[in-house]
């Protein structure tokens, strides 16, 4: 593919200190949009998140420098007021600063506060849309979040409050499931018992249930259970993070045929 200089002011020469937040999708360097590729070739500097898959970084200059500002539930992270001083310091600097983060910049990815504090200091933000978990995640069960027979919404949902935040109320969005709309948690094993204790309040113990650990990934691991048995399911699959973890109707008739068949797709 030709890296052309592009015609999009998202890629081109900004005309005052600019970031760019991309979205590196889910893991399948496949998935890339040709904006996300085009900023990584462009970029002096990406400052690359834990969740962005090594082959993303393929694509990027030889000159370019590679920070990795990791972020992870539970695990040691860089500290969040230190990236967006880094950001605003290359940024100023002069150079084209790539934000590289798993998924789409702007679900559960703090882009929206990256963009604020950018914006807050002069800085522009452009920001290149990526492929969500969520969809990836569905997507390698072959079933779609919003089927019509099943699902009339979707909801997106981290699992994981931040420190001092009200605790998210499980059952009210388990009441809305059971109105037909398709749960899809990010972050939400280490919770995955509180979870599954809520949701049970307001659904039955035979709703359907799957957890894909590294959706799209050649590394992915799915499981489909019920919620009565998601949590023995996950520690009995020793599934971890990161993961999505998908509730609702849209997943019936799913089984071990379908997961192996969406393991030999990706293989091919």
């Amino acid at each position: 593919m030709n890296d052309r200089p592009s015609n999009d002011p998202a890629l081109t020469d900004a005309p005052r200190p600019t970031v760019w937040l991309v979205g590196a999708g889910p893991g399948d360097p496949e998935l890339l949009t040709l904006k996300a590729l085009r900023a990584i070739r462009r970029a002096s500097v990406l400052l690359v998140d834990d969740l962005v898959a090594a082959a993303v970084l393929r694509y990027a200059r030889r000159t370019a420098r590679i920070v990795h500002v990791g972020k992870r539930g539970g695990c040691r992270s860089t500290p969040q007021a230190f990236i967006e001083q880094l950001m605003l310091r290359e940024a100023l600097a002069g150079e084209r600063v790539v934000r590289l983060k798993g998924g789409d910049p702007g679900l559960f990815g703090r882009g929206g506060e990256e963009a604020e504090f950018l914006r807050a200091h002069g800085v522009q933000v452009e920001v290149v849309n990526g492929i969500t978990a969520g969809l990836a995640a569905a997507t390698s069960l072959g079933v779609a979040l919003t089927h019509r027979d099943h699902a009339q919404g979707v909801i997106f949902v981290t699992g994981h409050a931040r420190a001092g935040d009200a605790a998210l109320q499980w059952r009210t969005l388990a009441a809305a499931a059971a109105q037909g709309l398709t749960l899809v948690v990010y972050m939400g094993v280490s919770e995955a018992p509180r979870l599954q204790r809520e949701l049970l309040l307001a659904l039955p113990a035979g709703t359907p249930v799957a957890i894909v650990q590294h959706a799209s990934r050649a590394d992915q691991q799915s499981a489909v259970t019920t919620l009565a048995q998601m949590v023995a399911t996950i520690e009995s699959k020793a599934l971890g993070s990161p993961a999505i973890i998908i509730v609702g109707d849209v997943l019936k008739g799913l089984g071990e045929v379908a997961l192996t068949a969406s393991r030999s797709a990706r293989a091919a």
